[in-house]
């Protein structure tokens, strides 16, 4: 190998870091700039311009015939896009999806796509298509010298680097796109309010983004769905060109049938997905308030969703709520409003700066338009010139052009012709020399030269050019705008129902074994000492509530734990170990249970004569190992919890093993959410330490119970009037029972 060759290939070499960084810097520069990201003139990406300018080029306008869309994505991809013809024709068939885009560009016939699943579009070789209306607003000025052009992918032809928008398109269809480290999601908005506000700005070039936002109210989807993010969200969303927006679904009650009706989704939301998402919570039973669910939607009604309550006491707004907040029938978008520039480099940009941008490409485009036209204007009349003078010396020019060799070089220097207008009246027809010639040429003159000052004057005066802008996008608004479709409605956050407040309020028994087991049977008359139990096994203790509480469940040791009482294991099984649930201590039993409603008060004591009043809402944990509660002086037990009190109303009945009974206010004892309580009745610690003495039972005694006290197989019922003898200072001794009932038993309360 020479030395030289040598050279060559060490001069061709390069890192492969070197490459690969280089390779992929280019590579992102490629999606960024030429296939993932609108540009702020046209707002359109380069294979929806090119989708447009193909179409155009194809003659297939508004008025045209349609043609297959084969047709179009073959010219697309032949001529300016070489990318695979199904990205193409998706592209295209997004432009003519109206619950896609805010302003369709294409003018689709045949199957095209539904909101139900907008990628259910035939095949390109079945539909036909032509451009939109609309798509005028982009085309229309093309021809006029208004923007640059640049060869195509081999050279071989020129096409468009923008399109000459007569509004900014960018936020009036909106647009989604990954790039490479970059995402754009612009959402759409409404014509007029977007022409309102750069209207504003061409008159107060310093106006404020709340000026602004006077007109353009937020996004405004192709759906009627309301957008019920807060003002202050949206006016971020503007002043930072980032943020998130959320759309609810449109429902209402139909007044003779109950039946919840939704009549617009949020944008790009599928109903069929919608209906799946009810069904499948209605499945697993986390619907039942819900009876039956169908789709009623036709050509009439688009959206027509049917959702039927079990019953007409179903509370419609909650059942609503719970909806918006668990399927797609409220949805969050996320915006980002990134775009190229005039400059060329993307950004993100806030409202002001995109309308400011914006209005800056159109005073350009408008700028070279008219340039354009008067150029046009002033060599029509410099040819006019030259037929002017051929034709008031018309005989010397037929003479010339008989007899001279060079008739060309001979009309320039007799009349002084330029070479354009020489050539011009060479190509004449004789025809246009009559005599009426004289009055045409002298009136197009008069014409064009008053349509050369008027241009003249407006490319001069900014005023006069920011008028024609102006003039010409109130025009605009006028032919292609519409009302808003999304309205902007503040409403409350969706909560979704907890797991209870779907249940329905059953009463139901829970009962729990001295073993531990748990069960739950349907009813409150059930008697649960009777119920079969497990060989060795016996009843305990039960409770009465309804199937949506929780069951609090209070252990040896003083803590408290919750159980839904709906998932229960049936009566009619033997149950299933609290332990399967729970994690309590090890050796701690469960001495009690409480249900009821948040706001009810529950009393709490040991043996050791010390409790207090808690409520229901503070005694509920979630957490397996359950929460502390009540605290246990040494040698003292748990009592089990009396759990319905009236603080107001009821009377607290201590009674001791040792044949004494205190009774007193509930209401002096304190509230508490936890702890060890104030004193109920005094027994020495020491005594309840050797269990010598200790409180037997604590008792509520409404307004009009007795309390029966047992001992052995003698009873003793003590009427309201009987009380009174017992009745003393909250923490006392108590007054002793009569003879016989130095040793109790059980304490009970009795009606009167």
């Amino acid at each position: 190998m020479s030395q030289d060759s040598t050279l060559l290939d060490a001069e061709e070499r390069i890192a492969l870091k070197d490459y690969s960084e280089k390779a992929y810097l280019d590579y992102s520069m490629y999606v960024i700039l030429d296939r993932a990201l609108p540009h702020i003139g046209d707002g359109l990406k380069p294979v929806q311009r090119r989708i447009v300018y193909a179409m155009s080029e194809l003659g297939l306008k508004a008025t045209a015939k349609f043609k297959k869309s084969a047709r179009t994505v073959g010219d697309v991809i032949g001529k300016f896009h070489p990318h695979g013809d199904s990205a193409a024709y998706e592209a295209m068939v997004l432009m003519a999806q109206p619950f896609s885009y805010r302003y369709p560009l294409v003018d689709g016939q045949g199957n095209w796509g539904s909101p139900d699943d907008p990628k259910s579009f035939a095949a390109m070789r079945y539909t036909e298509s032509r451009l939109a209306r609309y798509s005028e607003v982009l085309l229309e000025e093309l021809a006029q010298g208004t923007v640059d052009w640049q060869p195509n992918f081999d050279g071989t032809m020129d096409e468009p680097e923008v399109l000459p928008a007569k509004v900014p398109n960018v936020l009036l269809n909106g647009t989604t796109g990954i790039a490479v480290g970059m995402a754009t999601d612009i959402p759409p908005h409404n014509l007029r309010e977007v022409v309102g506000a750069c209207v504003h700005l061409l008159d107060n070039p310093k106006a404020s983004l709340d000026e602004l936002l006077e007109y353009v109210q937020g996004p405004d989807m192709p759906t009627e769905a309301e957008i019920i993010s807060a003002r202050e969200d949206i006016r971020r969303i503007y002043q930072t060109g980032k943020g998130s927006l959320r759309m609810r679904a449109v429902w209402q009650k139909e007044a003779d049938t109950g039946d919840l009706v939704v009549t617009a989704l949020p944008h790009q939301v599928s109903g069929a997905k919608v209906l799946e998402q009810i069904a499948a919570q209605m499945q697993a039973k986390k619907l039942p308030m819900v009876a039956d669910l169908r789709d009623e939607s036709d050509h009439e009604s688009p959206t027509r969703l049917v959702i039927t309550p079990r019953s007409n006491r179903v509370d419609a707004e909650q059942v609503m709520q719970h909806l918006f907040a668990t399927t797609d029938l409220e949805r969050t978008y996320r915006v980002n409003m990134n775009m190229i520039g005039i400059d060329g480099r993307p950004a993100v940009k806030t409202l002001d700066k995109i309308l400011d941008e914006w209005l800056k490409f159109r005073t350009v485009t408008t700028r070279r338009r008219l340039q354009f036209r008067l150029d046009k204007v002033e060599k029509r009349l410099h040819l006019l010139e030259g037929l002017l003078i051929a034709y008031l010396n018309i005989d010397e020019v037929i003479h010339i052009i008989r007899t001279e060799d060079e008739p060309k070089a001979e009309l320039i220097k007799r009349f002084g012709l330029s070479d354009v207008q020489a050539d011009y009246v060479l190509d004449t027809k004789l025809r246009q020399l009559a005599r009426l010639e004289e009055v045409k040429i002298r009136a197009e003159q008069e014409e064009l030269e008053k349509e050369r000052n008027k241009l003249q004057k407006t490319l001069d005066s900014a005023t006069l050019l920011k008028k024609l802008i102006r003039k010409e996008l109130l025009a605009v608004a006028e032919a292609y705008g519409d009302d808003r479709r999304s309205p902007i409605v503040t409403r409350k956050e969706a909560q979704a129902l907890s797991e209870t407040e779907l249940v329905s309020a059953d009463p139901v028994t829970v009962v729990v074994s001295e073993k531990g087991w748990i069960r739950a049977a349907k009813g409150h008359d059930i008697d649960p000492a009777a119920l079969s139990y497990k060989a060795g096994d016996s009843f305990k203790f039960a409770v009465r509530g309804k199937s949506n509480q929780s069951v609090i469940l209070l252990d040896s040791t003083g803590r408290s734990y919750a159980i839904t009482a709906h998932n229960l294991p049936s009566a009619r099984s033997q149950g299933e170990p609290i332990s399967g649930r729970l994690n309590p201590p090890n050796g701690a039993t469960f001495e009690g249970a409480m249900m009821g409603p948040d706001e009810q008060r529950v009393l709490l004591a040991s043996d050791a004569g010390y409790g207090f009043v808690a409520k229901l809402a503070d005694l509920s944990s979630k957490n397996r190992a359950g929460k502390a509660l009540l605290t246990l002086p040494k040698g003292a037990q748990v009592l089990p919890p009396q759990a319905e009190v009236n603080v107001g109303q009821d009377l607290l009945a201590a009674v001791s093993t040792e044949g004494r009974l205190l009774v007193f206010p509930v209401s002096e004892l304190p509230e508490l959410a936890r702890g060890k309580g104030n004193k109920i009745m005094n027994i020495p610690g020491a005594r309840v330490q050797s269990r010598e003495e200790y409180v037997l039972a604590v008792v509520a005694l409404s307004p009009g119970q007795s309390l029966t006290l047992y001992s052995g197989k003698r009873h003793l019922t003590l009427k309201p009037a009987d009380l009174d003898h017992y009745r003393g200072e909250r923490g006392r001794r108590g007054n002793k029972l009569p003879r016989g009932f130095q040793k109790v038993d059980r304490a009970q309360v009795t009606e009167k």
